[in-house]
């Protein structure tokens, strides 16, 4: 059974602020630097006893003590939603996270090459996922945010080798067409070296990304040990 359109949509968005969001965020606090001993004070010399009495000469100015670095903002913890990294396999990472409270695991890749006609169009971030959640019996759904609107009612396209899946879409996302032909299209992609997804924007560019496929597989079998 497939997710419906909301759950897909809202999953889209999920995934692309997630991994839009910088990655300093997770890494733990820098320690702060410890300030270093202010420099004591010259002791005076004795004054010679034959000469009158002069005057006081001006006390040396105290040292000025050394500006502390403040640590650094401390990281916010994780919440459920946070996506966690269960394994990276070459150009896949696997993760597993509970957006609304529901566990999630996906396997997720950006593109190794991209290609806009006309050339060099602004794109936003591109991923393609497989996603499983365990809560609505989904099992390895296929899922591209392809980084523009899709121009309305267009299909897109994968090819793996020498086999093309039609894809809908909808906004910036684009899932296969045909649900009875998710699970070969995920065969195919364990056992082909690259997938070619081709759209069209709603500007009429025409968009062509390559994603790798090596450690797809590990990738799978580690979300499939989590959301069992």
């Amino acid at each position: 059974m497939r997710m419906g359109r909301r759950w897909q949509l809202a999953f889209l968005l999920f995934v692309a602020t997630a991994f839009a969001a910088p990655a300093v965020a997770q890494q733990p606090p820098a320690p702060a630097t410890a300030a270093p001993a202010p420099a004591a004070k010259p002791k005076p010399k004795p004054k010679p006893a034959a000469k009158p009495v002069a005057k006081p000469a001006p006390k040396p100015a105290a040292a000025e003590k050394p500006a502390t670095e403040k640590p650094a903002a401390e990281a916010r913890p994780a919440n459920g939603g946070q996506p966690r990294l269960l394994g990276q396999y070459a150009d896949w990472g696997a993760y597993t996270a509970s957006p609304g409270g529901k566990k999630v695991c996906f396997a997720i890749s950006k593109p190794v090459s991209s290609q806009t006609e006309p050339p060099n169009r602004p794109r936003n971030p591109i991923y393609m996922f497989i996603s499983t959640r365990p809560a609505d019996k989904v099992t390895n759904e296929v899922s591209i945010i392809i980084g523009y609107p899709f121009k309305p009612g267009s299909e897109a396209s994968a090819q793996i080798g020498s086999t093309t899946f039609a894809l809908y879409t909808q906004q910036d996302g684009a899932w296969i067409k045909n649900a009875a032909e998710e699970a070969q299209m995920v065969d195919a992609m364990r056992a082909g070296d690259a997938v070619i997804v081709k759209g069209e924007s709603a500007k009429g560019t025409k968009t062509t990304d390559k994603f790798d496929l090596k450690g797809i597989s590990q990738a799978l079998d580690k979300t499939a040990q989590e959301c069992k």
